[in-house]
């Protein structure tokens, strides 16, 4: 009988969100990360949304739709978590409020707005904030989304199952077909279908 190796949401790598009542305290928990170019809970009502993005400061009046005015990359788009912790604030400057801290390095989150050196960032649950650029990494990750990932050496689902995901285990991104995806985990290469993962567009191909 094969053994299918279990890629684990383990206690040393679950990611903590901590929504921040008014100002101060801390979480715990926490890997890969925005721009290295210089572009980059609590149980209730959930974090207030995040300040509106003043217009950016690029060098243009004009921004085309679909654009981030100061890296003139592609919105929305997908970044990881650099470091081991980062704080989402209110607003795009370091006197806003901190509403969440993330403690997991590469953690995939998405950039919706940019403004100078900060961007407007959202999780794989709609929360977040603004982070510097620097907390952010063009490195490619993914969340498992699915209670139970199926791990495939080929693609298309006819290849030979080699492992499984854990919902909210975070895995890197090799690359993506229209409907799958080739990740890495603990040391495990394979092919996971699109729509059990979070942290790539429906349509998105690269490789």
């Amino acid at each position: 009988m094969m053994r299918l190796t279990l890629i684990a949401l383990t206690l040393a790598s679950l990611a903590t969100l901590s929504l921040l009542p008014h100002g101060a305290a801390f979480s715990q928990e926490a890997p890969a990360a925005e721009e290295e170019e210089s572009s980059s809970g609590t149980a209730g009502e959930g974090p207030a949304p995040a300040a509106a993005a003043p217009v950016a400061r690029s060098g243009s009046k004009d921004c085309p739709p679909g654009i981030g005015c100061v890296t003139r990359r592609p919105l929305p788009r997908y970044v990881s978590l650099k470091g081991a912790e980062a704080r989402a604030r209110r607003g795009p400057a370091s006197d806003h409020r901190v509403d969440w801290i993330y403690q997991r390095q590469g953690l995939p989150l998405k950039v919706t707005a940019e403004y100078e050196n900060w961007r407007r960032v959202e999780d794989s649950e709609g929360a977040g904030g603004w982070m510097h650029f620097a907390l952010l990494s063009n490195n490619r990750s993914a969340m498992i989304m699915a209670e139970m990932a199926d791990i495939y050496d080929a693609p298309g689902g006819h290849g030979s199952l080699t492992a499984r995901a854990q919902q909210r285990a975070v895995v890197r991104l090799l690359e993506c077909q229209p409907d799958w995806c080739r990740i890495s985990a603990e040391g495990i290469r394979g092919w996971v279908k699109k729509s059990d993962i979070w942290g790539v567009e429906p349509g998105e191909v690269f490789e």
